[in-house]
């Protein structure tokens, strides 16, 4: 998907985005200016430096230089100089998709998914290899052929790769949610395994839970690219949320906000993994339509939802569906997002259902009148939201704005 926007849309490219962020001018805080830059022209497409400075408040001359440092870098790429009257015609700029590539790779209970980028988020290369429940040292030649194999398809240096990215369907530190049940995987959340795999993949390596991958995903290249404030449920075998509040991604006090599957809904209800009974997960999640729909619940066996009865998978629906439209209501009255988007490794066609039939939501602060878009939609970037998401993530470290930056010494 290009990160381009037609210049004839641009004006209604920044009323869809909302406000710009706003630069600083003081000089520590050279790498956030940076990123603010790469991050309006990502959205809004091909800038010139004085419409760059406008909208991003900083000053021309720091424009200037920045722009130069990514045009030299390669970041940046100069387009056709536009005629706007008398003077010398002003040179848009837009994100170069050759500027540099990135690996991403999703571990699941059943696959490894690998993905290469360029740097608008376009997937390059795209490989899938099966694997049952792996664990880190069953997974690390497979991501090191994988990762071979990306880049020799693509015939991307190395030296061209900003990183990778790794999502995993795993929590940190918070005991038996952890490690219960089949909606994660043990042995992935050690203090030493993001070194570990640095040194297999010869890369710098980001880990992010699958569902704020997915959510980094969406908001760089999929429905959310130009929503501040919303909220991605991921439908996999559990049911996860990424979280985007003005902007940037809320990962909680332990990284771990967002692991809506554990929020009871039914208290006294089916027992959960976890410990509790009731969870939303129990009753919205691959696992439980696949529970639902199999003739033994005890079996391991997975159930082929594409090939599941119309009329069993349609009575799931009317069960999943309340308890999804419950779930929305709650993050609204908590949250407050713009919207929430629905996505995963879940069929399209599925997710439009549970969507359909959750209509009409329950009252909260999301029903206010002048919405400019629904309350719950479906994400954008499809059944490999996860890989192309995680595939993001050296890439949304460079380029999104960060104001933590701002309050350093």
């Amino acid at each position: 998907m290009s990160g381009y926007v037609a210049r004839t849309g641009r004006q209604a490219g920044r009323s869809a985005a909302g406000r710009s962020v706003a630069g600083t001018n003081l000089e520590h805080a050279r790498s956030h200016n940076r990123r603010v830059v790469l991050d309006v022209v990502r959205r809004l497409g091909p800038l010139s430096r004085a419409e760059i400075a406008r909208e991003t408040a900083l000053t021309n001359q720091t424009i200037s230089n920045i722009v130069d440092e990514l045009e030299l870098a390669g970041f940046l790429l100069p387009g056709v100089p536009t005629r706007e009257g008398r003077g010398q015609p002003p040179i848009p700029y837009g994100i170069n998709p050759e500027g540099a590539w990135s690996l991403g790779f999703h571990v699941d209970h059943r696959a490894i998914t690998g993905a290469l980028v360029d740097l608008t988020g376009r997937p390059v290369a795209l490989r899938e290899v099966a694997a049952q429940r792996p664990s880190p040292q069953d997974a690390a030649p497979i991501l090191r052929r994988l990762a071979d194999e990306l880049a020799a398809e693509a015939r991307i240096e190395p030296s061209r790769l900003l990183g990778a990215g790794l999502a995993l369907p795993v929590r940190f530190d918070v005991g038996a949610i952890t490690t219960a049940g089949p909606t994660t995987l043990p042995g992935w959340d050690g203090p030493d395994m993001r070194l570990h795999l640095s040194r297999t993949l010869g890369q710098p390596v980001l880990i992010e839970n699958d569902a704020m991958a997915a959510a980094i995903g969406e908001r760089l290249h999929g429905a959310a690219r130009d929503i501040d404030s919303f909220v991605f449920l991921f439908l996999d075998q559990g049911l996860g949320a990424g979280l985007f509040l003005g902007g940037q991604p809320w990962r909680g006090a332990s990284l771990n906000a967002g692991e809506i599957g554990h929020m009871i809904v039914v208290p006294g209800g089916r027992p959960c993994p976890c410990g509790n009974r009731g969870c939303l997960e129990r009753y919205v999640s691959l696992s439980a339509a696949q529970e639902f729909l199999a003739d033994d619940p005890a079996s391991d066996t997975a159930i082929d939802l594409a090939a599941a009865s119309p009329e069993r998978l349609e009575r799931w629906i009317d069960e999943a569906a309340p308890h999804l439209a419950a779930a929305v209501n709650i993050l609204e009255s908590t949250l407050d997002p713009e919207t929430i988007l629905l996505g995963g490794v879940a069929p399209a066609a599925l997710l439009a259902r549970l969507i359909e039939k959750a209509m009409p939501l329950p009252m909260s602060v999301g029903s206010r009148t002048g919405r400019d878009r629904p309350r719950l939609i479906a994400g954008a970037v499809g059944r490999h939201t996860v890989a192309l998401g995680a595939a993001s993530l050296p890439i949304f470290d460079e380029i999104n704005p960060r104001f933590d930056v701002l309050l350093k010494r």
